[in-house]
């Protein structure tokens, strides 16, 4: 398992960050990665990545995993997130039943581009769907699966959107109980 280390810090007063009634925020090292999370789901460390879940393993029903890796300082607008989504796509090794179409966000300097294939699963022989998400900014790119049951597409769509919606990448903070952003 990889080293992580979980702190949980009270925010001062006038902090300025705030989440989405019913979320919580998820900060990864001082604002290399964050966003809003349900705040009632179990965040379990995986081998290489950060894993959060509806109940507690094994009784849960989706999982959100996300990670997020510093790149080389070099200019990256010349390799589109799509381009990589779409590789993704094509070397997946389980029987995609349906690829929905890549869909690419440009907010600032982020840039998010995420894809969904429908499956039936091998072992629960169950239809089920899986998301992933790329997100790139500065020297920062993210990678975001979700994978959840059919069954629970509609109550899950609004989570997927609040994830992606209130993603940041590479907005370091020097204290994250004041939420100062460093540049």
């Amino acid at each position: 398992m990889s080293e992580w280390e979980k702190e949980t810090l009270d925010l001062k007063k006038h902090h300025g960050w705030k989440a989405t009634p019913g979320y919580r925020i998820f900060v990864a090292d001082r604002g290399a990665m964050r966003f809003n999370f349900p705040q009632d789901w179990v965040v379990v460390p995986g081998d290489d990545s950060i894993n959060f879940h509806d109940k507690q393993p094994p009784d849960d029903d989706c999982r959100l995993a996300v990670s997020f890796m510093k790149l080389p300082p070099i200019d990256w607008s010349g390799l589109r997130l799509s381009e990589l989504v779409q590789q993704v796509l094509d070397s997946d090794e389980r029987k995609v039943e349906q690829t929905g179409k890549i869909v690419e966000e440009h907010r600032g300097n982020l840039d998010v581009a995420w894809a969904e294939v429908r499956f039936l699963d091998p072992i629960e022989e169950r239809e089920a769907f899986s998301r992933i998400c790329l997100g790139r900014e500065s020297n920062i790119q993210c990678l975001i699966t979700f994978d959840f049951w059919a069954d629970d597409a509609e109550s899950l769509r609004p989570v997927w959107d609040e994830v992606v919606r209130s993603l940041e990448l590479a907005r370091y903070v020097s204290d994250p109980t004041v939420g100062d952003v460093i540049h």
